[in-house]
């Protein structure tokens, strides 16, 4: 089948300071297909994608769409021009209904008359449509479709949707990607941003990778496979296989009783009681806010609660915090989701950044740079940390150096019990796999792990057992080696059948 050509970058440069973010980059793509545009965090998709979008302008090379030479400024040109892209934040007012968010800007029309043409829209192409239902009261999946329905309306046909299914359930995602489908199949363009290769090889037509800023390949999807891509991403081969050794189970090292927390929302957590053993990764599993959050920063003392026990190793420490929780002994860290407004200090250099966590061991009023130095040059030399050296400031690192000088910061203070949230959210395969690998090793020096985690396969790969949020309250905890992702979507969409199904043991 001949398709007629929707974009063409020849020669695509974009460079900030002295770093190249894409360096001559080729792509095409077709009306009627998806495309997928793989690399690792920092090889510039976001960046190409961002110069068809007209946020950046290239500083060369040329863009053509639908054959003609394109001069792309701004998003209102490349609204101008049928192009649209769903950025991971979405960009929705809560308080406003669908349809008045579809209609909001210049050129939106009344109410009325969107109606009836969104209507038609979701006809032709299966969307689901709550014209009155308010942002607020949508999940992730719904808000999502509403951003597609917004470029849609405004008469976009080439589409980019940058990590879209990052916090969607396994239902959401094939209710998203059977969408993909019929919009390809009705003759729209889309291109994909996605690090879940499993993803790549079921939604895309063809492939291009990107290394270093430059595109290496575009491959037909149906002719490669993971391992063959990520060889591609990064330059050598590697395994794709997340390993989970088998650990003697240490004692109980924590356990929570009913612990509920209260947000401005109302409950962010009821009544949710689980234990976690030294030498075990546990899971947990939820849409985005269903308390993941809360009860990290509940157990390590950032977060008052309203009620319940948390308990490490028989002592109750609900209510202290993190300062009374070290006088106390007790050897904990948390890698929060938030690495460079709660994690770490973007304009200190990593030395400075390390003296955070060793002020606290010093004796005397001189802080000893030294300890702290060694430390930084230790990380940087075990985790291979891109960086000119320990002085450099964190924030000039990429996403995945960052999240290794945290890790490395924390797991360097020997805790024995480690919680981390979305480790590898944003990270590239062969970062991700580093950390999964530092995460190994601390369960088999019989570190008790809590994991918050967004990917089901990461998870049902990685942890030992699986604990499913929905709305704040516990649906149930799973043997990750025994359960499905389709089983993990269900409760974490308010099925209690696996917990009739589990039985009580699984929990204890």
């Amino acid at each position: 089948m001949v398709r007629l050509e929707a974009i063409r970058l020849e020669q695509v440069r974009k460079t900030f300071g002295t770093v190249a973010a894409n360096d001559g980059v080729h792509l095409d793509l077709q009306f009627g297909e998806v495309l997928a545009l793989l690399g690792e965090n920092g090889s510039g998709k976001t960046t190409l994608m961002n110069m068809l979008s007209g946020i950046y302008q290239p500083d060369g090379g040329a863009i053509y769409v639908r054959g003609q030479r394109a001069q792309i400024r701004s998003p209102r040109d490349a609204r101008r021009l049928g192009v649209g892209m769903v950025h991971q934040h979405f960009k929705l007012v809560d308080s406003f209904t669908a349809l008045e968010n579809i209609v909001l800007g210049p050129g939106g029309g009344t109410l009325r008359a969107a109606r009836a043409k969104i209507e038609a829209m979701c006809g032709e192409f299966g969307f689901p449509f709550r014209p009155d239902q308010r942002v607020r009261d949508m999940s992730v999946g719904e808000k999502q479709t509403v951003e597609i329905q917004k470029l849609l309306y405004r008469g976009a046909d080439i589409l980019i949707l940058d990590e879209p299914t990052a916090v969607l359930t396994p239902q959401e995602s094939a209710v998203l990607f059977a969408m993909l489908r019929r919009l390809r199949d009705s003759g729209q363009a889309v291109i994909i941003i996605t690090h879940k290769l499993s993803e790549v090889l079921e939604i895309s037509d063809r492939v291009t990778v990107l290394r270093r800023g430059r595109s290496v390949a575009t491959v037909p999807t149906a002719e490669t496979n993971a391992a063959r891509l990520t060889e591609l991403m990064v330059g050598r081969p590697v395994d794709l296989k997340i390993s989970r050794p088998a650990c003697p189970q240490a004692p109980e090292l924590l356990r929570i009783q009913q612990l509920t927390v209260k947000n401005e929302e109302g409950y962010a957590l009821r009544d949710v009681s689980f234990s976690l053993a030294g030498g075990e990764i546990l899971g947990v599993a939820g849409i985005a806010g269903c308390g993941q959050k809360e009860l990290c920063e509940t157990i390590a003392g950032l977060q008052k609660a309203e009620s319940g026990g948390i308990l490490f190793d028989g002592q109750d420490i609900l209510g202290h915090s993190p300062a009374d929780i070290i006088r106390r002994g007790i050897s904990m860290s948390f890698i929060p989701e938030d690495r460079l407004g709660m994690g770490l200090v973007a304009p200190m250099n990593i030395i400075d950044n390390m003296l955070l966590k060793t002020f606290r061991h010093a004796r005397g009023p001189l802080l000893r740079r030294a300890a702290a130095r060694a430390m930084a040059q230790k990380i940087i030399a075990e985790l291979e940390i891109a960086t000119p050296g320990p002085h450099t400031p964190v924030r000039q690192l990429s996403g995945g150096n960052v999240q290794k000088v945290l890790l490395g910061r924390e797991i360097e203070s020997n805790p024995r019990l480690l919680i981390t949230a979305y480790p590898v959210r944003g990270l590239d395969t062969h970062t991700s796999f580093a950390i999964y690998d530092l995460l190994n090793r601390q369960k088999q020096n019989g570190v008790g792990i809590l994991f918050i985690g967004e990917d089901l396969d990461v998870l049902l790969e990685l942890c030992d057992r699986v604990l499913v949020l929905c709305r704040g309250e516990c649906m149930g905890i799973v043997d990750a080696r025994q359960t499905t992702k389709e089983e993990l979507g269900l409760m974490m969409t308010g099925s209690r059948l696996q917990q009739a199904q589990r039985g009580k043991g699984a929990a204890e």
